[in-house]
């Protein structure tokens, strides 16, 4: 801190985290730590590189004032963050009950006899702040989830397993309605591979008994076309049933 006979500046130098192409704002409290009205102005070395709000102003008795200098986005960065510019704060006793729109440049005018208090600042470029590490909440991917103990000796899982164990006993039903129906399947293939059976083995006695009828006589007998029609209906169910 900067302390005068009539303001006290902080801080004594201007500080800019350093940017290209980004307005960077930095900031100056004004205190009056007497019982005057202080009128204040602030110039600088280069004017069209900084803005300085307010450039002009009163400080009541006993009270503080903000100003805020915000340099324009530079396209270079300067050799090893070094900045010449200076500002320069003139201060000076006012009249009693004085507001910002009683100051004129003649208040701070030397040659006129008025006392005039100056104080010097620096400007300062420091690197911009690093982004923050980023903080991993809850358990990381693959870690095992941490298991608790309650007051009373039970053991406490963490939400995160319960859930888990809720999800893993959903997708097993879709597995057993599956191994019900490949039972099923595998029962229906079961009783077709027995009909197929039985069936070939009507065919092979069907084609006996038509060969012991057509040696002994001529014609198709009736129990030859019932047996055809059995089996018909014994294929027709297989099909059906698979």
């Amino acid at each position: 801190m900067s302390t005068g006979g009539l303001l006290s500046i902080e801080p004594q130098d201007l500080q800019f985290p350093f940017e290209l192409k980004k307005q960077i704002s930095s900031s100056l409290q004004l205190s009056n730590k007497t019982d005057s009205y202080v009128a204040f102005k602030v110039k600088t070395t280069n004017p069209k590189k900084y803005c300085v709000r307010p450039n002009t102003g009163i400080v009541p008795p006993r009270s503080a004032c903000d100003v805020i200098v915000t340099m324009q986005a530079q396209r270079e960065m300067p050799l090893e963050l070094q900045c010449k510019d200076k500002f320069l704060l003139q201060s000076v006793v006012a009249s009693p009950g004085a507001t910002a729109k009683d100051v004129s440049a003649e208040m701070f005018n030397k040659e006129a006899g008025h006392l005039v208090e100056e104080s010097k600042l620096r400007v300062v470029y420091v690197a911009p702040p690093g982004p923050p590490s980023p903080v991993h909440e809850g358990s990381e991917e693959g870690e095992e989830p941490r298991v608790s103990l309650s007051d009373s000796g039970s053991v406490q899982m963490p939400e995160q397993s319960m859930v888990s164990r809720t999800e893993f006993a959903q997708r097993l039903e879709p597995r057993d309605n599956s191994s019900e129906g490949n039972a099923r399947i595998s029962k229906l293939t079961n009783e077709k591979d027995s009909l197929t059976k039985e069936n070939r083995q009507l065919m092979r006695e069907l084609e006996l008994l038509r060969q012991q009828t057509s040696r002994n006589r001529g014609g198709i007998p009736v129990t030859y076309v019932i047996l055809v029609a059995l089996v018909g209906l014994i294929l027709g169910y297989v099909l059906k049933r698979a």
